[in-house]
């Protein structure tokens, strides 16, 4: 089959109507071999359109990464339950039932002879212990009660029987001098529980960010497609009156041909977009954990958000919710307790035990809890550092420097945190005002185009002031999409920044969902 440009070569040869009849029947047939342009704006049965409102809520219930982090909030969660119950008594049940042994054991007689003697034995026993640690001092405090009974079996005296009971006793570990974790727990592990919620509060908004990058990904490819639909089916339509208007000699070869390649690139393109949107369609559904294969439609957020917001008021809501700003706190006191630590392991240390309780023993159950007598034990431990060839000074002084450092490091994270959030908010209103542009700019070029458009088929105006049109109104198109694009992701990277929504002026915490 033979294309416009060799028909046209061949009509040198031909009458004036013979060519322009060659002509058409080479247009028509080349338009033959390429697929009837897609209707506008059609969808395939089963599409369901999306707002984006509505894919953050959904990447925020099902994605993996929503997943991702209601696991390691849960992780900390019971972190922190740990941490609470070493602040509460804990109660024990430890025994034996029974032990029993039948040996030779070596004993020592009172004239200091070694011998070998048979045993045989069954020892069972129960000990209940209620604990408490003490938070203030780091020590401990226990009351137990243990009961023991020894059955020893005997080749000649035969069976006997023993028990030992300990009714009551109260026991005090205490550490002096020490490095007390309990105390610096209780001044780090709330702050650390807390920096866990935010930074899960802080992991939805970022969700959102990444379900808005998609969803305009998969948008713009979606624009993209429906531009190419528009510019095969207005290439179409300009080529077939084009053949009429050359036919009645009112345009050149030229200028035909030119039509005609138009209206083989936005064919191009076309197949190009179906590519583009195919591919940015899979990684939407693949982040929101679509497991269904229908088609989707994304709807423009053209609807904007009008509300103010200073820097100031930002920089507050971002210093009082923010994760960052607790975890400054928490890693400052951190740098302290590893301070607290060296100076203490570095000095004096000593343990004090302490130790009443009542005692009895008795060849029957009953008479074990009676007439008990008390029993007692104290003991103190020490160790003092004589030599050690400036170690410890060297461990302090390393604590000391690093927490100098630390405090360094994190006032400059402080600043270029509160930077920022400045720099945040100075996008956001600037990417707004944009947007409102961009919004005008595209109103503006399409019906722009569609004035070109009417001016060309009166013969007022010539292809290239067309075309000219044309891709004006596509690349405001485009610039519109992108423009909010931009100002989406200045939305929702505000929120993050200070954790704060400022239409409804509440801060983005929210009930934990368990």
């Amino acid at each position: 089959m033979s294309t416009v440009k060799e028909i046209v070569n061949a009509g040198r040869a031909l009458t004036w109507a013979g060519m322009v009849a060659a002509l058409l029947w080479g247009s028509t047939a080349v338009a033959q071999q390429k697929e009837a342009p897609l209707p506008i704006d059609t969808e395939e049965p089963g599409t369901r359109r999306l707002t984006l409102e509505e894919v953050i809520k959904m990447a925020r219930e099902q994605s993996p990464s929503y997943q991702q982090a209601i696991t390691q909030l849960e992780n900390r969660t019971w972190q922190y339950q740990t941490y609470k119950s070493n602040y509460l008594p804990q109660l024990a049940l430890y025994g034996t039932l029974p032990s029993y042994t039948k040996d030779y054991e070596r004993v020592t007689d009172p004239e200091g002879r070694v011998n070998f003697v048979p045993v045989q034995s069954a020892i069972s026993s129960a000990h209940l212990e209620l604990k408490q640690n003490i938070g203030l001092t780091g020590g401990t405090i226990a009351i137990d009660s243990k009961l023991n009974r020894i059955d020893n079996f005997h080749e000649i005296q035969g069976h006997s029987l023993i028990y030992a009971s300990n009714p009551v006793v109260v026991t005090l570990r205490q550490p002096i001098f020490n490095h007390n974790g309990l105390k610096w727990d209780r001044k780090t592990e709330p702050l650390r529980y807390e920096e866990a919620k935010r930074n899960f509060w802080e992991e939805m908004e970022r969700i959102a960010v990444r379900a808005t990058d998609l969803y305009f990904s998969q948008l713009q490819s979606q624009i993209g497609f429906d531009i190419a639909q528009k510019n095969v089916a207005n290439n179409d339509t300009l080529f077939k009156i084009a053949q009429n208007r050359f036919y009645e000699a009112k345009i050149s070869v030229n200028e035909l041909l030119q039509l005609e390649l138009s209206l083989l690139t936005s064919r191009q393109s076309l197949e190009q977009a179906k590519l583009d949107i195919e591919t940015s369609t899979l990684r939407l559904k693949t982040y929101l954990g679509f497991t269904e294969t229908y088609p989707i439609r994304l709807l423009p957020p053209d609807l904007i958000p009008q509300f103010d917001v200073s820097e100031e008021m930002a920089l507050r809501q971002a210093r009082e919710n923010r994760s960052r700003m607790i975890g400054i706190k928490r890693e400052e006191l951190d740098a302290e307790r590893n301070l607290d630590w060296a100076e203490a392991s570095a000095g004096v240390n000593a343990d004090l035990f302490l130790q009443y309780g009542l005692t009895q023993r008795a060849g029957s159950l009953g008479p074990v809890y009676q007439d008990p007598t008390d029993q007692q034990r104290v003991n103190l431990g020490f160790s003092v550092p004589l030599m050690d060839w400036g170690r410890n000074k060297s461990k302090i002084g390393t604590a000391k420097a690093n927490l100098k450092l630390v405090k360094a490091n994190l006032e400059q994270q402080r600043v270029s945190f509160e930077q920022d959030v400045f720099l945040q908010v100075k996008r956001f209103k600037m990417l707004r005002e944009q947007m409102k542009i961009a919004q005008q700019a595209n109103g503006l070029a399409e019906r722009r185009f569609l004035g070109a458009k009417d001016r060309y088929l009166s013969g007022k105006i010539g292809l290239l002031e067309l075309n000219q049109a044309a891709t004006e109104r596509d690349s405001a198109r485009r610039s519109y999409v992108s423009s909010l694009r931009n100002f989406w992701d200045a939305y929702y990277n505000l929120r993050l920044q200070t954790l704060y929504d400022f239409e409804t002026n509440q801060p983005l915490t929210m009930p934990l969902p368990f």
